[in-house]
């Protein structure tokens, strides 16, 4: 009787009939339905289908759940007086909808691309369908451009007396080998705004070598910008894709910035409005209002648990901090969230001329408005305007705050401001975590996880980092879950702090560092400017001045360092624990790049004991060898073994993940023989 209840729903939706709205979702369209992983069976949950297609809403620019969402009451309108708009979505379901155990994990994808079957299924076996979760993605970025499989919005847009919005639009871009030309996009697969004719008459660029040094003009007859409408897959590009040509080309590591007029602005807020849409019509639609439903007409889907990597974990604390957690029947939409190296950053998500694919960092893309105040939990006091808010005052004012699991790489505190989401914004005093929130640092660890091998130097002055913190992942992932769904606390949080001594100053004399033969230490790191971008933006959310006028920083505090110069006050990865190197959170840009001595992005360092006494004492290096700390690989592997084991005790890894843990090693044999 299920089965065949499921099935006259799922008929109803793929046969192309129409259903009334619920709430804003008026539509979902099953464009295509295929079994994923070769129709496996994948654990408890059985065989699952991959279904592709789009989704259709409509808001109400009236409704104070809405009101947030920038320019949207410039927006056209269709006759019951709603703004429309649609996403594509991805979702995997399981064959039997019995099987499942209730939840949907709702990845907000990054720039229409999923991270999670990377960075939680990675080395595990399909481990999300296995637990049992719905999966799902939507499109929620309007400057994605079509083709190769990419998610796309499709947002209205805004419109001023019958004529499209114009305003100032600045873009930065930085190369790493010498071209003719290049994207204004941060990415290539990304569209930017177009130029009006005015804009493009007086647009002017400019270059530095370094964010702070003075802009260089470059005359208007040395370069040009060119205009390509991207078409693929059936669809065409909101934005077009623009590429600056600059005379004798590009120059690796230099900063080049293009600020100019655009004209036509898109409603980008509503990709907020449609993951809380979407999420909403799962949780709480019946019959067939919502494609997940069961025989009786109940959602099959009684929990959610938000996840967002890098920009899209910004793009998800956005979406709490903006209020969105909050439907517009005021129920909660997700029950769980889980930012994932997001720094204390937010983004450019729901702005005039707003560009989510912009993010901030200490080279490059460092004056956008991604590292804005508030970077914490809770509420604290911004230094410079004296607002007092926090990321979750709004989900709180509305009784819908998440359990929030925010998980960072110590990345993050060189290159994303991640010390900010736990001081407060002079970077003084320890902040206190509201009762919902954990915070999970990983240290020893880089933006994205290592492979678990030390390689050979890349783009970097030192190799990249190897750790990988992914079993972590899935450990804290299902520990979110018991949280929410049988209230059992998870694993407490591990960060640095002032009050253990473990956060301290980024400067070499202050951060603990012992010098080793050959690595430079970083003479940098990324702080966030407050800056001045004209009179509407803190109130409307308008740039009226580009570039922005920095007028001050806030201060960032980086892990204190042990004898091995690996960082202390961490949840650590047994490899990072039981170490064989030093795993450094930054990497420096190599000379071969440009701008030489500057951070490269996100990237950490990995440097290797030496392997004996002898060793050590011929180049000098501060640490104990291989040798004297281990004696042998047996003895190496023991102590690793019983650090994994421990940390199963304390469930920030899972039993599943250890024989796979033991296997990562093996390579390290090697470096024990003679």
């Amino acid at each position: 009787m299920r089965r065949l209840g499921w099935l006259a729903a799922w008929v109803l939706l793929v046969s192309g009939g129409a259903f009334q709205a619920f709430g804003e979702v008026t539509r979902w369209e099953i464009r295509q339905r295929q079994p994923y992983a070769q129709g496996r069976e994948l654990g408890p949950a059985g065989a699952y289908e991959q279904w592709e297609g789009k989704v259709y809403c409509a808001l109400d620019p009236s409704h104070e759940a809405n009101a947030a969402i920038v320019d949207l009451p410039l927006a056209p309108r269709n006759a019951q007086g709603k703004v429309e708009f649609s996403a594509d979505f991805r979702m995997l379901v399981p064959v039997d909808l019995g099987k499942a155990h209730g939840g949907l994990f709702y990845e907000v994808n990054n720039r229409g691309g999923a991270t999670a079957l990377r960075l939680i299924d990675g080395g595990a076996d399909d481990f999300l369908c296995r637990q049992g979760w719905v999966v799902l993605w939507s499109g929620w970025i309007a400057e994605v451009q079509p083709g190769s499989g990419r998610l796309r919005l499709e947002a209205p847009w805004a419109r001023e007396n019958g004529q499209p919005l114009r305003g100032p639009v600045r873009c930065e871009l930085v190369v790493d080998r010498p071209v003719p030309k290049a994207a204004l996009s941060h990415r290539g697969n990304q569209g930017s705004y177009r130029p009006s004719p005015r804009g493009l008459a007086q647009a002017r660029v400019t270059r530095r070598l370094r964010e702070a040094d003075p802009r260089e003009e470059i005359p208007r007859d040395q370069w040009k910008l060119h205009v390509q409408e991207i078409t693929a897959d059936g669809a065409t590009g909101q934005l077009p894709l623009i590429e600056l040509e600059v005379a004798g080309g590009l120059v690796p590591g230099w900063i080049y910035e293009v600020v100019y007029e655009a004209e036509g602005a898109l409603v980008q807020g509503v990709g907020l409005a449609g993951i809380r849409d979407i999420v909403s019509a799962l949780k709480y639609g019946r019959g067939a209002q919502n494609p997940l439903v069961a025989p009786d007409g109940r959602p099959w889907i009684t929990r959610a648990i938000g996840f967002g990597t890098s920009q899209s974990g910004r793009a998800l604390r956005m979406f709490l901090y903006d209020g969105f957690n909050a439907d517009e029947q005021g129920r909660q939409v997700f029950d769980g969230a889980m930012p994932h190296v997001a720094g204390a950053g937010l983004g450019f998500f729901n702005h005039r001329f707003a560009s989510p694919t912009r993010h901030n960092a200490q080279h490059d893309n460092h004056l956008y408005p991604a590292d804005v105040f508030p970077f914490a939990y809770g509420e604290q006091e911004d230094p410079f305007t004296g607002r007092r808010e926090g990321i979750l005052s709004r989900a709180r004012a509305s009784h819908t705050v998440p359990k929030v699991m925010h998980t960072q790489s110590s990345s993050e505190y060189w290159h994303r401001a991640g010390s900010l989401v736990h001081t407060d914004p002079r970077g003084e005093a320890d902040a206190e975590l509201p009762p919902e929130v954990r915070i999970y640092t990983f240290g020893g660890t880089q933006h994205g996880p290592g492979s678990g091998v030390p390689g050979e130097r890349a783009a970097g002055q030192l190799p990249p980092n190897p750790a990988d913190y992914r079993p972590l992942l899935r450990a804290l992932l299902v520990a979110l879950d018991q949280w929410i769904s049988g209230g059992t606390p998870p694993p407490p949080s591990r960060y640095p702090r002032f009050s253990e001594g473990t956060l301290v100053g980024w400067r070499e004399a202050e951060s603990g560092w012992q010098p080793l033969p050959g690595v430079r230490y970083p003479g940098v790191i990324h702080q966030p400017a407050f800056q001045d971008r004209g009179p509407e933006f803190l109130t409307r959310r308008r740039t009226t001045i580009e570039p922005p006028e920095q007028q001050g920083t806030y201060i960032v505090r980086v892990p204190a360092l042990g004898p091995d110069n690996n960082e202390l006050g961490c949840l650590l990865v047994p490899a990072v624990a039981v170490p064989l190197g030093t795993y450094t959170s930054w990497n420096l840009r190599h000379r071969s790049m440009g701008a030489e001595q500057e951070l490269l992005s996100l990237a950490g360092g990995y440097i290797p004991l030496p392997r004996t006494a002898a060793q050590r004492e011929a180049t000098g290096d501060p640490r104990l060898s291989l040798e004297e700390r281990y004696g042998s690989f047996d003895a190496y592997r023991r102590q690793f073994l019983e650090v994994a084991a421990r940390m199963v005790e304390e469930r920030y890894l899972l039993e599943e993940d250890l024989p796979r843990l033991a296997q990562s090693i093996e390579w390290a044999r090697a470096l024990f023989q003679p």
